[in-house]
């Protein structure tokens, strides 16, 4: 019987362990753009208990549906120039402040419930962010960005939001 109930302790802190080490992740938002059908996503990665995993709140990464579906990595020129960003937790411990390398307005990053949210300014007042979409066109070297429109939800009425900013 003893050996029973140390087994039962030893499986559920195993199992505490493996949780804490292998983060549940939930969609926060995408990025789509007109060259392809390829798209970024940036998931929100939770703890067991629901909170935000401290380690890595925010992951990103391709999902190239123009090619197989498979999910890739994103590289070292896209990760620093163009779809990376920066994430630091508030100083209020509720929330993380997240700003994608390209464009720098804030992203506050929470979970609300058993949801993850992503909330900025969008068309001047607060909106959970659901998609943004890149027009560009080639350009020699880089691709030159025509606008950027973000889209998303108002945190008080619901209502869907969108902006369009010409760079």
């Amino acid at each position: 019987m003893k050996r029973t109930a140390f087994a039962a302790i030893v499986t559920v802190l195993l199992a505490g362990i493996c949780l804490a080490e292998n983060p549940i992740t939930k969609p926060l938002f995408y990025i789509q753009r007109n060259k392809n059908a390829n798209v970024v996503h940036y998931d929100a990665q939770l703890n067991g208990d629901g909170t935000l995993y401290r380690k890595e709140p925010v992951i990103a990464y391709w999902v190239l549906l123009a090619v197989d579906g498979r999910r890739e990595d994103l590289n070292l020129i896209e990760r620093t120039k163009a779809y990376g960003f920066a994430i630091q937790p508030d100083s209020s411990g509720k929330f993380y402040r997240m700003t994608l390398a390209a464009y720098k307005r804030e992203i506050k990053v929470y979970t609300q419930g058993d949801n993850v949210k992503g909330e900025m300014v969008i068309g001047g007042k607060p909106a959970y962010l659901e998609k943004v979409s890149i027009t560009s066109k080639e350009g020699l070297v880089l691709p030159t960005v025509l606008s950027i429109e973000l889209f998303g939800t108002d945190v008080s009425t619901g209502e869907k939001r969108s902006e369009k900013i010409v760079p």
